[in-house]
This record gives C-alpha cells, sequence and structure tokens, in this order.
C-alpha cells in the first residue's frame, strides 16, 4: 500500500481555494510594482554617465 504526502484534491476545501488565490494575487501585485512593465513607467532622473579611463 503507497501513502499519500501531501494533500490530495479531495482535501482541498473552498478556504483553500481563497487563500491561495489571495497569495498568487499579492505575488503578482509585488512583481509588477518591483519590476514595471515597459522602461517608460520608470523615474525619469537624470541619466549618469561614467568616463572610462584610458
Amino acid at each position: 500500500m503507497t501513502k499519500r504526502i501531501g494533500p490530495s484534491l479531495k482535501d482541498f476545501t473552498r478556504r483553500d481555494f481563497l487563500a491561495s488565490s489571495i497569495l498568487t494575487a499579492v505575488l503578482f501585485a509585488a512583481a509588477l510594482l518591483l519590476f514595471p512593465p515597459s522602461h517608460e513607467t520608470e523615474s525619469t532622473g537624470p541619466q549618469v554617465t561614467v568616463q572610462v579611463p584610458r
């Protein structure tokens, strides 16, 4: 007889579904805040250039 490790789909309740959905939404929101989808949404501060000595 084999023993299952971890919860099965039968043990997945409505509360588990809501919790995992909320955590997934928070993860995507944090990723969008940390990594903007385009470079135009970044700040328009001064450009910094570095001169390399020869």
